[in-house]
């Protein structure tokens, strides 16, 4: 399939009388077709949230100058906050993963079949278990050990790789390391998590232990941006499914499995299509 030529403007404000006029103004008065358009008004911080697409065909300014004349005619003029992409550029996504290869899977599997126009140009992991899956799928892969010891160092190379390649979105597909403020810092918004919804009630080495010896009634997952504070970045998706007293524990921990996919799979596409907007520790994520 043909990537569509159309912009798509996430833009986020104070909210006020005629933002959205002004908006759609400026796409229509320089030869615009708005295709879609979805907008949120948070009124008890008093913000608002835009998500508008329209298509590039007869658009009178050029895309390397979208930017400056929106910042000039509208972006200054509202104090807005706002990014514009393009969707015939395929985000590029770096996997990072350890032992668990569920995700992993899912993923390569959704990019394999072309459910998700992305590209990835690597896989990096703490451990080698899965070179022969990213080989499989002509990916490139990279064995980083960390250790306390290394943990700089190898962060740094890390960075250098993902700098090299141009990712736009890393996605930690189980990866069983805490990321330093700096590196998080280079990639705000833009490295998406996964974790089972046992946290922070059932934490540590065995969590569906615990909550298995405490007879929960539910488990979930819970995918959202990572930041500085572990686990608890803006979350993007969540769901839920129940339990009961039949479940053993190798049940739950497949069923969390199979829910931490799909979650981590819907936080994903909501990124790569340009659906999700982060503001004080939220998100809006447009349908």
């Amino acid at each position: 399939m043909e990537p569509s030529k159309t912009a798509i403007l996430l833009s986020h404000c104070p909210d006020a009388k005629g933002i959205i006029h002004t908006v759609t103004d400026f796409v229509l008065r320089n030869g615009g077709n708005i295709t879609n358009l979805d907008q949120h008004v948070d009124h008890s911080e008093r913000h608002f949230y835009m998500r508008m697409e329209w298509d590039l065909d007869g658009f009178s300014i050029p895309v390397d100058k979208i930017d400056e004349y929106f910042a000039t005619l509208v972006a200054n003029k509202l104090n807005m906050s706002w990014d514009i992409h393009f969707m015939d550029r395929r985000p590029r996504v770096a996997v990072f993963v350890s032992r668990y290869g569920h995700c992993l899977y899912d993923i390569l599997s959704r990019f394999e079949s072309q459910e998700w126009a992305i590209d990835i140009p690597m896989i990096i992991s703490n451990h080698d278990k899965f070179q022969d899956l990213a080989e499989r799928f002509n990916i490139p892969f990279h064995h980083i050990p960390i250790t306390r010891k290394t943990k700089v160092e190898q962060e740094k190379a890390q960075l250098e790789l993902l700098r090299r390649k141009h990712i736009d979105l890393i996605v930690l597909a189980r990866y069983m390391q805490i990321l330093s403020p700096e590196f998080t810092a280079q990639y705000a918004d833009r490295i998406i998590n996964i974790h089972h919804s046992t946290l922070p009630a059932f934490a540590g080495a065995n969590p569906y232990g615990a909550a298995f010896a405490r007879g929960v009634k539910f488990i979930g997952a819970t995918s959202h941006y990572v930041t500085e504070d572990l686990d608890a970045g803006p979350i993007i998706a969540q769901d839920v499914i129940p339990i009961s007293h039949r479940d053993s524990i190798h049940d739950m921990k497949r069923k969390g499995r199979d829910i931490e996919k799909v979650v981590l799979a819907k936080a994903v596409f909501a990124h790569i299509n340009h659906k999700v907007l982060s503001y004080k520790n939220k998100t809006v994520v447009f349908e």
